[in-house]
């Protein structure tokens, strides 16, 4: 069963200016996430993908994206990615980021998050690999968001 995620993702991805219309609606439900304004690429079981855009709302004194803004947009995509995955009856939240930052973020990123399938129904910790990459295929920032997946209350 889909859920309420992937349904309006599957649903809005195909039409004109959908993406951006599924990006408003996902920052709607969850606005902290407006600041770095994300523009979902994929959102899919296990996998979910965005572009973070460099704009002067989100860099650092230097000129590059602040590191909590990359982090930001991480957790976005492994919002989406958690919220198309979790099994029907389970519940998400995030319990801890562990990132290396590892170059200067000098251009829009694409932020995305991925899950092993299996993780989901492993045990109660479900670990997201997550990653940054700037435009010209470097690798920003890289670690793991990990989940505490439990029964939804009755």
């Amino acid at each position: 069963m889909a859920t309420q995620v992937l349904g309006m993702w599957e649903r809005l991805r195909g039409m004109p200016g959908g993406t951006r219309l599924f990006s408003v609606a996902f920052t709607w439900k969850a606005p902290y996430f407006r600041s770095v304004r994300p523009r979902f690429v994929q959102v899919s079981p296990n996998y979910a993908a965005l572009v973070l855009p460099k704009r002067r709302a989100v860099q650092n004194h230097i000129g590059t994206v602040h590191a909590i803004a990359v982090c930001n947009g991480l957790e976005a995509a492994m919002g989406a990615l958690a919220e198309a995955t979790v099994p029907s009856g389970k519940r998400w939240l995030p319990k801890g980021m562990e990132i290396a930052y590892l170059a200067r973020s000098t251009s829009d990123l694409t932020c995305s998050a991925e899950t092993d399938p299996d993780a989901w129904s492993a045990g109660p910790d479900v670990p997201v690999r997550v990653k940054a990459v700037r435009s010209d295929g470097t690798v920003v920032v890289e670690g793991t968001i990990n989940l505490w997946v439990t029964d939804r209350k009755k």
